[in-house]
């Protein structure tokens, strides 16, 4: 990953409702959730739902889909997976006791039967 699209991921994430959406996405595995479903859950306003989940998706963290009438987000793990490994890539240059904890904690499996981690 280069730096541009790492800080549009980052700057996406440093707003709390916007964190609170993507943690519940990837919580939700990759059947995702509706918009109703997630403006339900975080307490959004429908305006605000979708702004923040517009800025999340322009990031490349938040994917969407049609189903019926209903708009399906997602957790984008690729976009995800690629931001921690940036975050940790120049880690740990000589001693890498700094990055063991980290390195557990990203092999760990998931929560969900059947989440990509």
């Amino acid at each position: 990953m280069e730096s541009t699209p790492a800080v549009a991921a980052l700057s996406a994430l440093a707003h709390e409702g916007r964190l609170s959406i993507f943690r519940l996405l990837v919580q939700a595995g990759q059947g995702g959730m509706a918009a109703g479903d997630i403006a339900r859950s975080t307490g959004a306003l429908p305006n605000t739902l979708s702004s923040n989940l517009n800025i999340l998706s322009s990031a490349g963290l938040v994917t969407s889909r049609r189903d019926g009438r209903s708009i399906i987000y997602s957790a984008a793990y690729g976009q995800m997976r690629e931001l921690l490994a940036f975050l940790m890539e120049d880690c740990c240059v000589g001693s890498p006791e700094i990055c063991a904890p980290l390195a557990l904690v990203a092999s760990r499996p998931c929560a969900a039967e059947g989440d990509i981690c």
